[in-house]
């Protein structure tokens, strides 16, 4: 009888933005916000349907990857990153500036190390050993969550394994195959799913209680037009308003959380939620059903349209914001004006 082990990388750290560091196993970070959204989605992974038991590293970062899968996922030693010894925990620009010979040198050949570095060896030894206890200790599949280098290092393969992408090993007669490396983590797009985004994501009940409300008058908006022969994705529409403001609280919201929906798998929506604050034109399309209906709803209550941009004019401070705020209600005025005519 043969069994599966899904690897899957750890979620996106809080690494500061702006630098390239060297993360390896003595160095840890707790996952940021993308990277708890990120691992968010596991549980409605259907290739993972199967796992009876979830191990992680020692590391948070793995720790807290796992916990949407397992409130109390069983830690595994063997599990974590490579350590990178000496260069562990620093910038690349430290590196370069500390250790500049070895950093050219390893451009060239990758196989040498920093002083007390793990090599691919030891660390493949070391993770057939943990996958050979988390074998031992658990019944039928399994899944265990781990580092980038670790993985690379049982599988052969390193450029296919991005954040929470998962790698497939088959365990026939105690002997172990790779099946397939770097898969990603495909979910498919549901109100549960949503909501568990908006949670990770740090949102508060008056918020997601206002994306419902802003979803709510979406649906009815896209059915309305609809009805009236103008093609639209019902479904994109509600899911986009649900998570219009995944990205709420970070500069230009809209645009972040666009970027993190397409990084997530969700392109089309993604292109939505960029677009709802100001959409790129009075188009009666998806986006702009969604950028209406925001604009409709203040907290989780319907207002027209003045009184909605009547309170927000006061927030802005700056001639640039006043004239976003002048364009914004005027795309606002067309697209209602458009659909009121079709009525």
């Amino acid at each position: 009888m043969s069994r599966k082990i899904y690897l899957i990388r750890h979620a996106m750290p809080d690494i500061p933005l702006g630098e390239r560091w060297c993360v390896g196993g003595r160095s840890d970070f707790s996952l940021g916000r993308l990277g708890r959204i990120q691992a968010s989605r596991l549980p409605f992974v259907k290739e993972l349907d199967s796992i009876q038991t979830v191990f992680a590293s020692p590391l948070v970062r793995a720790i807290e990857t796992a916990r949407p899968l397992c409130d109390a996922p069983r830690i595994m030693p063997g599990l974590e990153e490579q350590d990178m010894g000496v260069w562990d925990g620093l910038s690349f620009r430290e590196i370069m500036a500390r250790y500049p010979e070895l950093y050219a040198a390893r451009e060239r050949d990758p196989s040498l190390l920093p002083d007390g570095a793990e090599s691919d060896e030891e660390v493949a030894g070391r993770m057939r050993e943990a996958i050979g206890r988390c074998l031992r200790e658990s019944e039928g599949d399994i899944a265990l969550v781990s580092h980038k280098g670790a993985i690379a290092a049982i599988t052969g393969q390193r450029s296919k394994l991005g954040y929470t992408s998962l790698s497939v090993l088959e365990e026939v007669n105690g002997a172990l195959r790779v099946c397939e490396v770097g898969l990603p983590p495909r979910a498919e797009i549901s109100d549960a799913l949503c909501f568990a985004m908006l949670r990770a994501s740090g949102a508060d009940e008056a918020l997601i209680a206002h994306c419902r409300a802003v979803a709510a008058l979406a649906d009815e908006l896209g059915a309305g037009l609809i009805e009236k022969g103008i093609a639209l994705d019902s479904e994109a529409i509600h899911a986009a308003a649900l998570l219009h403001d995944i990205a709420k609280g970070e500069r230009d919201h809209a645009a972040v959380g666009g970027l993190w929906l397409k990084e997530l798998g969700f392109p089309n929506l993604a292109e939505i939620v960029r677009q709802h604050t100001e959409p790129d034109s009075d188009a009666l399309n998806e986006a702009g059903v969604v950028f209406l209906a925001d604009k409709l709803v203040r907290g989780a209550e319907r207002v027209e349209l003045e009184e909605r941009f009547g309170t927000s004019l006061a927030k802005c401070k700056t001639p640039e914001a006043q004239a976003a705020h002048a364009r914004r209600i005027e795309l606002a005025r067309s697209l209602k004006e458009k659909i009121d005519r079709l009525k």
